[in-house]
């Protein structure tokens, strides 16, 4: 990869790049078109561990992205200026002005918009979406071909963000949020097709596109300098941004999630605390001392926890820094084999503490098992109530089916497409919608709740 080529300020929806008088840069107008958009604000009502409980504030998918995009900044900064500096007499002036000022821009976008294709109830909404079709693959799978009925069985929220981004639907503009190419390409952890996916190499290990999309795809990759792994099933691998967008989603949840769970009573205070301090302890980067001395003087719990969080994520952030230039010639030839975040787990064992107590005591607590229990039933059951209705044709449609059709906005009806393009359009509205929003409508159409909505 050429560090000149690895970046494109061409928009999706345009076929060139346009003169533009706004003061921003197109890498900031990228941000604030995502910050601006409704599919972005939905994300407020979004799950990301814990239930909304109301009276406690724990982080939802929007705050969650917040806080990604605030490491994925630094850490822009941080590699953009070692980059000018490593590779100073290889760049060109556009180049160093890009890395220097817009690379921070383009990471905080991507980590801004990376789960915006995430359904409902999290990785419960994406397995209900999935196994709808695997369970009634028998009335539906000969309406499809393979690699459509892939995308659909394999349902993943990382391809739907690209969907999410780009897509045009029905009454709206070409290209969707018209972001840049290289925000584009730095969300793209699984560069590949559904059926090119593979558990044995790790920008294989999920899908990153649908085929609806995967012409739009091409161009990006293209764009952006992306390597191409294989022709058939089409897999790329990872562009060098992709790297530091995941590991600042890494470092987020993983810490963060703790922090939850603490300021909910699932996990106890000295637990937290203890697990915190080993981990700044093992990063090697703090004086324990000074960090001691500052917890001497919080006297408040949430105060505590809340300073080693940022202490914690500050360490791993350098630490993400200093492996991303070690290893910054593989990232640029695609042989990396590991996540960052992963490598820096291999030689800490505070790390793999924070892992394993995670799944013991937060990710498999009773109030986050039963969320996902339930939002597996809400999304199953909607899916259910529209994507049989809308493969009748219209003229064998029964009055229940039109009504069921009734409910689904103009927007995502595509009525003269083919059965891919129409369930397709089903997926977005249900994948669209917000916990709370999936949740309302299923008692309804279930009879649950009854009455009028204005």
């Amino acid at each position: 990869m050429v560090l000149n080529q690895l970046y494109s300020n061409k928009r999706t929806g345009a076929s060139h790049v346009s003169a533009s008088s706004d003061q921003r840069s197109e890498y900031q107008r990228d941000f604030d078109r995502i910050i601006f958009s409704s599919s972005f604000r939905r994300l407020q009502n979004k799950t990301q561990v814990f239930p909304l409980p109301g009276t406690v504030f724990v982080h939802n998918r929007l705050t969650h992205s917040l806080e990604v995009a605030s490491v994925g900044r630094s850490l822009g900064t941080l590699i953009g200026d070692f980059i000018c500096q490593k590779y100073e007499n290889e760049l060109t002036e556009d180049s160093r002005d890009f890395y220097k000022h817009s690379l921070y821009n383009v990471i905080s976008s991507a980590c801004l918009c990376h789960d915006i294709g995430n359904p409902a109830f999290g990785h419960s909404g994406e397995d209900a979406i999935a196994s709808f079709f695997q369970r009634n693959e028998s009335d539906l799978r000969e309406r499809f071909s393979e690699k459509e009925w892939s995308d659909f069985i394999h349902f993943e929220g990382n391809a739907n963000a690209i969907r999410v981004l780009t897509q045009q639907q029905n009454g709206k503009d070409e290209g969707g949020l018209k972001l840049t190419y290289s925000t584009l390409a730095s969300i793209a952890k699984y560069p590949c097709e559904s059926t090119g996916k593979s558990k044995n190499a790790l920008h294989r290990k999920k899908f990153g596109f649908f085929q609806s999309e995967k012409n739009t795809f091409f161009d990006i990759a293209t764009a952006t300098q992306m390597i191409l792994a294989q022709a058939e099933p089409c897999c790329y691998f990872r562009h060098p941004f992709v790297w530091l967008v995941e590991a600042a989603d890494d470092i987020c949840y993983n810490i963060i999630d703790m922090e939850d769970a603490h300021r909910l009573g699932i996990v106890d205070h000295r637990s937290c605390e203890d697990i915190l301090v080993n981990l700044i302890d093992n990063m090697g980067f703090d004086s324990m001392a000074t960090v001691k001395e500052k917890l001497n003087i919080l006297k408040d719990k949430n105060d505590r926890i809340s300073y080693l969080r940022a202490k914690s994520i500050s360490a791993l952030t350098r630490m993400t820094v200093q492996i991303y230039q070690d290893n910054f010639d593989n990232i640029l030839q695609g042989n990396l084999k590991a996540p960052i975040y992963e490598m820096i787990k291999e030689d800490c064992a505070a790390l793999k503490d924070i892992e394993y107590y995670s799944i013991e005591n937060i990710y498999n607590h009773r109030s986050v098992v039963e969320i996902e229990n339930a939002g597996y039933n809400v999304m199953y059951e909607l899916l259910q109530h529209f994507i049989l209705p809308v493969l009748i044709p219209k003229e064998a449609r029964r009055q229940s089916d039109k009504k069921a059709l009734r409910l689904v906005p103009n927007q995502f009806l595509y009525e003269d497409k083919t059965p891919y393009e129409q369930v397709l359009g089903i997926i977005d509205y249900v994948s669209g919608m917000t916990d709370n929003y999936a949740t309302d409508l299923y008692k309804k159409i279930k009879g649950i709740e009854i009455g009028m909505t204005l």
